[in-house]
């Protein structure tokens, strides 16, 4: 987690925006202000105060301008509002889990101070100390395993990979604070389509969402709780994000804070390797996926390996273990953002897992059933064009990347068969192939990872081509 921002600089900005009862912009808050800020990091402090309900932003764009809130607006603001934004469901949850809810709530000042306790991590022993019971570990595997038979690991994600994309990008971001809607993060998605009025890092973290799902569906049988599994992860998570770029994919030097919490992570890099080598080795030994996802939900968090997005890393890497047996992936569904920030503050001030096991548990039952239903709409998928999804993907993506028209595509498929596909299997991934290509549209091009500009570019080239062979 980020930083605390220090209150004096919210103060510098709250009292130059006070000399400006009718409003002001951010480059006119830049220039008053003594200290010289960067403007992203001014943006960032501003809607930091925002949130708080300390300042009220009004306009878009060029237009914003800043003023201190009116006493009605204040009163307003003294109630919580998170009821508005939240999914509107009830998480039930037990008396230990309502024990921790009830500490994480006192002011922050009324809470004890918690360091890193690695004996919190020490006492855990893959295989025979366990978060989960045996009877939540078999419902979770009742729930979540869908009736396939065997297959190869990633098959079931790669099944239901563009929803999954869109429901775990929105879910996970939604829960690090993005105001971007389901319809605005499909849009995006698909057509690379940014919302307007939105901050650029929003659609940055959703984008980072989709490659690093890929990353892992694409690389299933590869990745694991290993260094080069949630370095990368990070990295792709990470990207652009950071104010030190170098500090994607590569584990924590600094010492950081917890916002709104009393908690503090551990601070010497030495330890923080150790400890994030001892989790990694602790995770991979573990036998039970669902046990494995967990533990990582709740260790990887707690020690903070990473200047930022721990979080996201987190809930990531929980869909290691699921995506590689084939089971239903955690998406997060409707998942309370408050609810999650409490459960997670019960880890770090408390060592306390019950309130995030029930988080988790619920978390896990609603992605199961909306999996099942989605699969079932989906039908039962073409066994050879599973078989064949990356080279059906590549040979489409190249057609349209140089631009090929009719023939000379036809004949790139045919010459690619003949090399890659195994004689038996020859002529109908050419049938395929170029039903695949004849049936790209603006609708679907994406699936390909295709970029909007690539797919004009491309289909200026293929529609000349076919008027030019009508008029022939």
């Amino acid at each position: 987690m980020a930083k605390p921002i220090p209150e004096k600089e919210l103060q510098a900005i709250e009292a130059v925006v006070a000399a400006h009862p009718e409003g002001i912009g951010i480059q006119e808050i830049k220039d008053e202000l003594e200290e010289d800020v960067v403007r992203r990091t001014l943006q960032y402090r501003l809607k930091h105060l925002v949130d708080e309900g300390r300042l009220v932003k009004e306009g878009e764009k060029r237009w914003t301008k800043y003023r201190l809130p009116s006493a009605a607006e204040k009163a307003q603001a003294a109630t919580p509002a998170e009821a508005e934004e939240e999914p509107a469901v009830e998480l039930p949850i037990s008396k230990e889990s309502a024990e921790i809810q009830e500490y994480v709530r006192k002011p922050v000042r009324s809470r004890e101070h918690a360091g890193y306790k690695r004996s919190f991590l020490d006492q855990y022993r893959p295989n025979e100390t366990a978060y989960l019971s045996d009877k939540e570990r078999a419902h979770l595997t009742e729930v979540g395993s869908p009736s396939s038979g065997e297959q190869a690991a990633g098959t079931y994600a790669k099944q239901i990979l563009n929803r999954l994309l869109i429901d775990l990008s929105w879910n996970s971001s939604r829960l690090e604070g993005n105001t971007y809607s389901l319809l605005d993060t499909k849009r995006l998605i698909d057509f690379g389509e940014e919302a307007e009025g939105k901050e650029q890092l929003e659609a940055q973290m959703i984008l980072n969402h989709k490659d690093a799902i890929e990353f892992l569906v694409g690389s299933a049988d590869e990745i694991g709780f290993n260094r080069h599994t949630i370095l990368n992860l990070h990295a792709l998570l990470a990207n652009n994000l950071l104010a030190d770029p170098d500090a994607t994919g590569r584990l924590r030097q600094i010492a950081v804070g917890i916002e709104r919490s009393a908690f503090h992570p551990l601070e010497v890099p030495q330890m923080i390797e150790e400890c994030f080598d001892q989790i990694l080795a602790t995770a991979e030994a573990i036998e039970d996926p669902f046990e494995q996802a967990f533990f990582v939900m709740v260790q990887l968090p707690y020690l903070q390996p990473f200047d930022d997005v721990n979080k996201r890393v987190s809930r990531l890497a929980a869909n290691i273990p699921l995506i590689k047996a084939n089971l239903t992936p955690l998406s997060f569904t409707d998942v309370p953002a408050k609810t999650y920030t409490e459960a997670v503050l019960g880890v770090y001030e408390l060592n306390r897992i019950d309130l995030l096991k029930d988080v988790f548990i619920w978390a896990y039952e609603r992605s199961a059933s909306r999996y099942a239903a989605v699969r079932q709409s989906l039908g039962e998928p073409d066994p050879f064009r599973l078989k064949h999804r990356a080279a059906l993907r590549d040979i489409v993506q190249n057609i349209v990347l140089e631009r090929l028209d009719k023939k000379a595509a036809f004949g790139r498929i045919a010459a690619w068969s003949a090399q890659n596909i195994k004689a038996g299997e020859q002529d109908q991934f050419r049938e395929i192939a170029e039903s695949e290509v004849l049936g790209l549209h603006e609708g679907n091009f994406a699936r390909y990872q295709i970029r909007p500009s690539e797919f004009q570019a491309w289909q200026k080239v293929w529609a000349g081509k076919t008027e030019a062979l009508k008029n022939s």
